[in-house]
C-alpha cells in the first residue's frame, strides 16, 4: 500500500512538474492517434454512408465481416502489417518499420472498421424522407449526401470520438509497429509496459493518470454527442 501512495504522490508531482519525458511520450500518443483517426474517419465515414444508403447483394454478409473485425486482435493487426513492412516484406524497402508511419498504419485498419460500423448506424437512425426530400427538390446526389451527414453529425461525431479512444489506448500495434524507441515511438502505453517491466513505477502510474484523463475527457464528449444524436432522432 505504501508504493502505491509514493507512487501517486511522486507521479503528480511529476504531472505538475511538466516532466519533459512525460510531455514527449504524451505529445507522440496524441499525435499518431490523432492522425490515424483523421485518415480512418476520411475513409470510414464515405464508406459508412454508401453502405447504409446502397443495396447490393453481400450487403449483410459484409456487415457481418464488419461487425468481426471490431473484435479483432490489436496483435493480429500488428503482425499482419510487420509481414508486409519488415525487410523482407513487400514494402520493406520503404523503411517504414519502428517508426511513427508504421504505428499509424496499423491503428487505422485498426479503426476503420469502427468508424464504419458506427457511420452507419448513424445514417441508418435518419429518417429516409429527409433523402426524399431532398432529391424531391432538386438536390444532386452529393448534395443529398451532404444534408443526411448533416442530420447524423452528432451519431458521426461519436464514432470518430470512440475510434480515437480505441487507439489512445492500444498497445499491440505500437508495441510491435513502432518498436517504443524513445523520443520517437514511445507511446503511453509502451512507456507504461517498459516502466513496469523495469519496476519503475512513478512515471507508469504518471501516464496512466494522464491516459485516464484523456479517457474521461473522451467518454464525456462521446456521451455529448450520442445523447445529442438520440435527441436528433427524435
Amino acid at each position: 500500500m505504501d508504493l502505491l501512495f509514493d507512487s501517486l504522490e511522486s507521479a503528480f508531482l511529476l504531472l505538475l512538474a511538466g516532466d519533459p519525458e512525460l510531455l514527449d511520450i504524451v505529445g507522440v500518443s496524441l499525435k499518431v492517434s490523432t492522425i490515424s483517426t483523421l485518415i480512418a474517419s476520411l475513409a470510414g465515414i464515405p464508406c459508412g454512408f454508401m453502405i447504409a444508403y446502397s443495396s447490393f447483394y453481400g450487403k449483410r454478409l459484409l456487415l457481418t465481416c464488419l461487425n468481426t473485425l471490431l473484435a479483432l486482435p490489436t496483435v493480429v493487426i500488428g503482425l499482419l502489417v510487420y509481414s508486409f513492412i519488415s525487410r523482407r516484406g513487400l514494402f520493406g524497402p520503404l523503411e517504414l518499420l519502428y517508426t511513427q508511419k508504421a504505428i499509424i498504419i496499423g491503428q487505422v485498419i485498426l479503426i476503420i472498421p469502427l468508424v464504419t460500423s458506427l457511420t452507419i448506424a448513424a445514417i441508418s437512425r435518419i429518417d429516409k424522407r429527409y433523402r426524399n426530400t431532398a432529391l424531391t427538390l432538386g438536390a444532386t446526389q452529393l448534395q443529398m449526401a451532404w444534408v443526411i451527414i448533416k442530420e447524423a453529425r452528432y451519431g458521426i461525431g461519436a464514432a470518430v470520438i470512440a475510434s480515437f479512444g480505441r487507439v489512445i489506448a492500444e498497445v499491440g500495434i505500437s508495441m510491435m509497429l513502432g518498436g517504443n524507441a524513445r523520443g520517437f515511438t514511445r507511446t503511453m502505453t509502451t512507456a507504461m509496459a517498459l516502466e513496469y517491466d523495469k519496476g519503475e513505477f512513478v512515471l507508469a502510474v504518471a501516464l496512466g493518470l494522464t491516459l485516464m484523463t484523456i479517457a474521461f475527457g473522451i467518454n464525456m464528449l462521446f456521451h455529448f454527442f450520442q445523447g445529442r444524436a438520440g435527441i436528433d432522432a427524435l
